[in-house]
């Protein structure tokens, strides 16, 4: 593994040097190689085992904790930072570097009286959640593997120690921006040191100057909606979309509570330390735009407020585009663009079709999955048994069938369903399964959900039982944060 070491050498103000601690008898319990591709590892070998379970120094690594700060649950608490999260440099690969994180590594100067280690359970739901949105082309950070140990921590009960290794393409937040404004570190130009390496890290078309950062507020504004827009179409809640948490490349990251949507609804809320639904799965778009003003508000002492304002007018209109473009897909109305113009009257057939499969307890993911047997042009659908409210359907089917048109090959048309639809997500029940087969010293349940989840629009006939429906107890399952 080659790394180079950019944001420590040129932003040695925005870190803590600190070196990960060792965990007893380190092993493998996950690996990505689709990932490891990325920086060009062959295989999992012994030493770098070692090397990323803090046993060993790894060659050319820096090791820092990021510091940040962020608003949580709609309060703004003024230092955050790498709580549990060691970040080694970054990784050269055939397509760019990657960041590569110990998440679990031990303390940090910003663990606030923590130990710094993640527990088994969240190392794994987070390696497998990475790997599943990456394969349904939801944007978002990689894992590359789990290294279990022996190492007991106690949460609520003693459970044992692992890591994450995390790849990114930049771990730089909202917060950061944050940080640096709203602290007694920070100064107008420390935001323009910041936000000029993010620009020519990741935005090396654009220039360091006015209308450089226009341009790349703007970019981060679209980027934000297009991957919540990702979110509401493949039914995923995050959980925690606190501005720390919030990548500013517009990447899925830091894990906790997620749950995809099992029978559909709304305001499904799966953080149990968020009984009021400030971050359900309605209301993550709203969120979304909240957290851009926040970040907004941090760079109004060097970013133009008119040139701010107008990058946050465009992200309603981003987030529905792109909304509009995946639902239309999902569904079969083939005849619009990405870059059409909103359609209100297919915002409000999507729309009817979600508030239908609400209203008859339907599960999201496998009602659209059997567009990929429906015959358009059919008056009998195959959906229609699944429905209680058969007359609400048909109202419905009659105006979807007048959208879509004439169907001129209903076989090609169902098979691109097929690879837009996915049969198999990453049901809460499942990964809980895993856990406590991994937590048994049984690898096998793990390492088979890992692989049903790198072709989750593939039948895999032999794995059917894990697209069907969650069983009672794993109906809606809500989680917490240290999940």
């Amino acid at each position: 593994m080659q790394l180079k070491q950019d944001f420590f050498e040129q932003l040695p103000e925005f870190y803590s040097q600190v070196f990960p601690l060792a965990i007893s008898n380190p092993h493998w319990l996950a690996w990505s190689q689709d990932a490891a591709d990325l920086i060009a590892i062959e295989s999992p070998s012994e030493a770098l085992l070692q090397g990323l379970s803090g046993n060993a120094q790894i060659p050319g690594a820096s090791y820092y904790a990021q510091v940040y700060s962020g608003h949580q649950f709609g309060g703004y608490s003024p230092q955050l930072g790498d709580g549990r999260s060691i970040i080694v440099g970054e990784a050269i690969g055939p397509q760019g570097a990657w960041d590569v994180a110990l998440k679990g590594g031990g303390p940090t100067p910003y663990s606030r009286h923590g130990d710094g280690r993640a527990v088994m359970r969240s190392a794994v739901r987070e390696f497998l959640i990475s790997e599943a949105l990456h394969q349904l082309h939801v944007p978002t950070t990689r894992a590359l593997a789990v290294i279990g140990s022996d190492l007991p921590v106690w949460r609520e009960t003693q459970e044992t120690a692992a890591i994450t290794v995390r790849l990114a393409k930049s771990h730089i937040r909202f917060g950061h921006f944050e940080f640096f404004c709203h602290s007694e570190r920070g100064a107008p130009d420390k935001l323009k040191q910041l936000l000029n390496f993010t620009i020519k890290q990741h935005y090396p078309q654009l220039t360091c100057d006015a209308a450089g950062y226009k341009a790349w507020f703007t970019q981060v504004v679209a980027d934000t909606a297009k991957m919540i827009a990702h979110w509401q179409a493949i039914g995923f809640a995050h959980g925690v979309m606190n501005t720390d948490n919030m990548s500013i490349l517009g990447d899925s990251f830091d894990f906790g509570p997620f749950a995809f949507l099992d029978t559909f609804k709304e305001d499904f809320i799966c953080n149990h330390s968020d009984p009021e639904g400030r971050y359900a799965f309605s209301q993550q778009p709203g969120i979304g735009l909240w957290n851009l003003q926040r970040l907004a508000q941090a760079l109004a002492p060097i970013i133009a407020s008119d040139d701010l304002i107008a990058a946050l007018n465009q992200y309603q209109v981003e987030l529905v585009r792109h909304y509009l473009y995946l639902m239309r897909a999902k569904l079969g109305i083939t005849d619009a663009k990405e870059d059409s113009a909103l359609d209100e009257t297919d915002l409000e057939l999507i729309g009817g079709f979600t508030t239908l499969m609400e209203r008859n307890q339907l599960d999201y993911t496998n009602t659209l999955r059997r567009f990929g047997l429906l015959d358009p042009d059919s008056k009998h659908s195959s959906l229609r048994d699944d429905f209680i409210d058969l007359n609400g359907f048909d109202t419905w089917f009659t105006r979807y069938q007048a959208r879509v048109g004439k169907v001129l090959d209903v076989e090609q048309w169902q098979l691109e369903r097929n690879k837009i639809n996915p049969k198999y997500i990453l049901r809460n029940y499942l990964a809980q399964e895993a856990i406590i087969a991994v937590e048994e010293g049984n690898l096998a349940p793990l390492h088979q959900l890992q692989q049903v989840l790198q072709n989750p629009f593939a039948e895999q006939a032999e794995f059917d039982d894990l697209a069907n429906r969650p069983p009672d107890w794993g109906q809606g399952l809500i989680m917490s944060c240290s999940s």
